[in-house]
């Protein structure tokens, strides 16, 4: 992540703006809401003045108005180096989240590499990428026909079952495991050919019992903080197991600050099998900058089946990662405004709560994101909370 702290950073002149998200204010729209509530920390923390939608107020043509440049907390990472600039996007100061090139660069797709040299692949994808990650990913491919798919599924099923992933999946959507040969075929027949020729579909070895880490940095206004922590299931209104909040250790500074800490061996392993993606991804996709990134990274043991070389045997990797505004981010920013009101500390922990069904009780001391009847997924209350540090532990 480049050193944006001696980039232009006049607080005076800076608007943050939503992008991605017009009516932010729609009360039935959790993501909307909270990617609103999450705009006004950043603005909190920069110093900078909140001003709603893009699409709203960019329009405006006043020569006030040109004059206060735009900071940038997009939805969904900026796809394109010339929708960037149209945007005013330059660098990494200049919004919360990420830049890249190609679509499928922002998605799970990049995690592996082709099942076979020629093998199907979109417009700008990088060989070497798989090249750097292969010992901080699973074992894999990513493919982008049902051919290939079928080739790689069963070269992984020699060694046990095989998880096939939606690289656009959020939070665990999208995802099957097949055990035989005949379970894949069934599988990716049912798959559209179309979509998996564009977006592809991710296949990777399957986990018993996984412990998976969040591992990541922000930046924003030149203070920047990395953390690691865990992640914690919850059930939706509808009794389905989904993503329940993360727990974080954020100190100040990079990634090598981070491995510092006092972790376990585990943990620490996960921070540098990030760290390798990390740098892969901006050593092979020139252009891509960053200022927020998100790396889930799993430890378990392969999942069991009828393969001699890999079955019950340990494995770790990076899962995917996140350019974006995240479900973790709520506890980024508590960290990070913990971290600049007081410039001795170095180390802070936070949390962030996903509570589904009403009546959900909120600490005392936590900030709202969302507390409210989302239309999709009903009675839903989200908060980030500053937590006690005891030993740093992740």
């Amino acid at each position: 992540m480049p050193d944006i702290s001696k980039q232009r950073n006049d607080a005076m002149c800076r608007r943050v703006v939503l992008y991605g998200c017009p009516n932010y204010a729609d009360a039935g729209s959790h993501q909307c809401v909270t990617l609103a509530q999450i705009a006004r920390k950043v603005a909190a923390v920069a110093g900078y003045a909140f001003a709603g939608a893009f699409e709203t107020c960019g329009a405006e043509r006043t020569p006030e108005a040109k004059a206060l440049p735009f900071y940038f907390v997009p939805l969904d990472t900026v796809v394109g180096l010339d929708q960037a600039a149209r945007l005013g996007i330059q660098g990494a100061a200049d919004l919360f989240g990420g830049v890249v090139p190609f679509a499928f660069v922002s998605t799970k797709a990049i995690t592996h590499g082709l099942v076979a040299p020629g093998a199907a692949a979109p417009e700008g994808w990088c060989g070497g990428f798989a090249e750097r990650t292969q010992d901080a990913v699973l074992p894999g491919f990513t493919t982008f026909s049902r051919e290939d798919a079928a080739l790689a599924g069963r070269r992984l099923l020699e060694d046990g079952p095989v998880r096939l992933k939606e690289p656009c999946g959020i939070g665990g959507l999208g995802q099957q495991v097949v055990a035989n040969a005949a379970a894949l075929d069934r599988a990716l027949a049912e798959m559209d050919r179309t979509t998996l020729e564009t977006h592809g579909i991710v296949l990777e070895r399957d986990l018993d019992e996984p412990q998976t880490w969040s591992v990541g940095q922000i930046e924003v206004s030149g203070l920047r903080a990395s953390y690691c922590g865990t992640q914690d299931l919850t059930s939706n209104n509808r009794g389905h197991p989904v993503y329940g909040g993360s727990t974080l250790t954020v100190v100040r500074g990079g990634f090598e600050e981070l491995l510092a800490q006092p972790f376990h061996a585990r943990a620490l392993a996960a921070v540098r099998a990030a760290m390798v993606y990390h740098e892969a991804a901006l050593a092979c996709f020139p252009g891509m900058f960053l200022s927020r990134c998100n790396y889930d990274v799993a430890a378990g043991r392969a999942a069991g089946g009828n393969g001699a070389r890999a079955n019950g045997h340990a494995l770790l990797g990076v899962l995917e990662q996140s350019w974006r505004v995240g479900g973790a981010t709520g506890a980024e920013l508590a960290a990070l405004a913990a971290l600049q009101a007081d410039p001795k500390r170095r180390r802070v922990v936070a949390s962030t709560r996903e509570i589904y069904g009403v009546d959900a009780e909120v600490p005392p001391g936590a900030e709202i994101y969302f507390q409210g009847e989302d239309r999709h997924v009903g009675a839903l209350t989200k908060y980030a909370l500053l937590e006690p540090d005891a030993d740093g532990n992740a």
